[in-house]
């Protein structure tokens, strides 16, 4: 590391105001700051010196989406050789699911990369960090038979539409990942819903479908049969997007995130509890198979887990205050299990509940402000009349 460090001392003139790579500041400054801390310190103003930045805040997140890519790539190959009915060892369902998956990742990263740096260039920006995360989380939430293509398209909305038109990292109202898989399932419905995209190169005869569109089913059959036990469910055995069906592996990810206070326990929390009381109230005026489902279930299919862990806990779209993060979830487990009760034609509602409380957390921060400035108005002694 010394040696690269004093190699990118030695070029980093070069890149600077009046160096023959000047125009391309903006890009050496990402990589370097990425490598390294970076040796700038504030030099006047009331400030707080700390070890952590931006990037390696982004970092721990990527660290905790770990388990959840891994058991992904495993489940892909898994649920591929399954649907065939052949018996395959551990690592060749490892390599299937690479195959499939790696190229996801590798094609959001690069798009989305590409843009940001481009926006940094012609603004004279430092390159945002924000898509270290969102180049993850967008293959996460992918089917694992997605079309390549299909992943540029998406990524590139969510950057341009879902962030930079906004100022770029920090400054956007939607989580760009959320944004992009919008995108995809309203402008190409057929490659992000029904069976056969869940699977990667499935048997025809295989079913494929996964427990949130067999409750949906429920609804006209007049009764929920799941192919999956609640514990298979829970471990991640089942068809899904890549890293959102081993609600295990996602834990692990929030108790990173919690025990880093990178991530917001209170949202997590909250967001668990709204979907519990939603989905208990729903068991008790229950008209049809699918509110008749177990309250619990909820939290173990589809979107729940990942979407309560990786994309309501986002900084920048969720509410900021104590009172405000609690609100925000929890109107978002609510939202999500009545999205997915009521709208059998679209069961996976934790997408749309976490996009359409991204557009209010702001308006929930100010209810919260707004309610402690009342209080402590109330607090003042009363002026004595004359």
């Amino acid at each position: 590391m010394k040696s690269l460090r004093t190699y990118l001392d030695k070029i980093k003139p070069q890149f600077q105001k009046g160096g023959k790579f000047e125009k391309l500041h903006s890009t050496f400054e990402a990589f370097e700051t990425f490598l390294f801390v970076p040796d700038k310190s504030t030099s006047r103003g009331s400030h707080i010196r700390d070890s952590i930045d931006m990037k390696r805040t982004m970092s721990v997140v990527v660290i905790a989406m770990i388990p959840a890519l891994l058991f992904g790539i495993w489940n892909a190959g898994h649920q591929h050789f399954l649907s065939l009915g052949e018996a395959a060892a551990f690592w060749d369902k490892v390599l299937f699911g690479a195959v499939k998956i790696v190229p996801i990742i590798v094609v959001s990263y690069i798009t989305g990369l590409a843009i940001e740096f481009i926006f940094a260039q012609i603004r004279g920006h430092e390159v945002n960090e924000g898509f270290l995360v969102s180049g993850m989380l967008i293959p996460l939430v992918m089917p694992p038979d997605v079309p390549l293509w299909m992943v540029a398209v998406a990524t590139a909305f969510a950057v341009v539409i879902g962030k930079e038109v906004f100022g770029g990292t920090g400054m956007n109202i939607l989580n760009p990942a959320l944004t992009a898989r919008a995108f995809l399932f309203f402008a190409y419905p057929a490659q992000m819903s029904g069976d056969k995209v869940w699977i990667a190169e499935k048997a025809d005869a295989f079913s494929g479908a996964t427990p949130l569109a067999e409750a949906a089913a429920g609804v006209g059959s007049g009764a929920v049969h799941f192919s999956h036990s609640l514990s298979d469910m829970f471990l991640g055995f089942i068809p899904g997007s890549i890293g959102e069906t081993s609600t295990l592996a996602i834990l692990i990810g929030a108790v990173i995130l919690a025990f880093t206070g990178v991530g917001s326990l209170r949202i997590m929390v909250s967001v668990a509890l709204g979907g519990l009381f939603m989905g208990g109230l729903l068991n008790v005026f229950a008209v049809n198979a699918f509110m008749e489902v177990p309250f619990y279930y909820h939290l173990v299919m589809g979107g729940f887990a990942f979407g309560a862990v990786f994309m309501a806990t986002d900084p920048v779209t969720a509410s900021q205050t104590a009172k405000g993060k609690i609100i925000y979830g929890f109107l978002i487990g609510v939202m999500a299990v009545l999205i997915r009760v009521l709208n059998p034609a679209y069961p996976e509602g934790m997408m749309l509940a976490i996009l359409l409380l991204n557009v209010f957390a702001p308006l929930i921060d100010h209810y919260v402000v707004e309610g402690n400035i009342k209080r402590r108005l109330k607090r003042l002694p009363k002026p004595v009349k004359a």
